[in-house]
């Protein structure tokens, strides 16, 4: 609905102008509350992509039939599916560095093997065992550990969470184009 409005004024504003209403109306709302979304269906997630590569093509003039990667590229957007990892690993940095509310905290164990392992230091999180792909592989405590065994060490060893969210950014973006 606002997209369609933005679309109608998009000629009287410059490109500054029309990306802060796109992002105030439609990218507030595809990033609300997204970590919720990860265990989504593909089908649910494409929808928000489409939303997403609207506005993309809003913002930049894009015509219906050119191709989105560029155009997303361009915008420096990380596609829906990554912004949804994004979310969850922030939130996964935070609950390990006590950043986060305590709850997130005490659904992350570290991994710690019985036996003298190479990966006894490198900071991974023990991922629990599921019986079937149900709810509770769509959980925090399921998805977190996963996707945060999947980084790099040099994004999970970062210091800050400023410099955590850019390594995070850049890898995620390398990752989806």
């Amino acid at each position: 609905f606002h997209l369609r409005i933005i679309a109608k004024i998009r000629n009287m504003m410059s490109l500054l102008d029309a990306g802060k209403l796109v992002h105030a109306f439609v990218t507030s709302r595809l990033d609300y509350c997204n970590a919720l979304l990860s265990g989504c269906a593909s089908k649910c997630i494409n929808k928000l992509q489409l939303v997403q590569n609207a506005a993309a093509r809003v913002l930049t003039r894009s015509r219906k039939y050119d191709h989105i990667t560029p155009v997303l590229i361009s915008l420096h957007w990380l596609p829906i599916k990554s912004r949804i990892d994004y979310k969850i690993l922030l939130l996964t940095y935070k609950a390990l560095n006590g950043l986060a509310p305590q709850y997130l905290s005490e659904l992350l164990y570290q991994y710690d093997p019985p036996r003298l392992l190479r990966s006894k230091g490198a900071g991974y999180l023990l991922v629990p065992q599921i019986m079937k792909t149900t709810a509770k592989g769509r959980s925090f405590s399921y998805k977190a550990p996963q996707l945060w065994n999947s980084l790099p060490i040099s994004v999970r060893d970062s210091d800050t969470v400023s410099v955590f969210k850019s390594r995070l950014k850049t890898y995620l973006f390398s990752q989806a184009f």
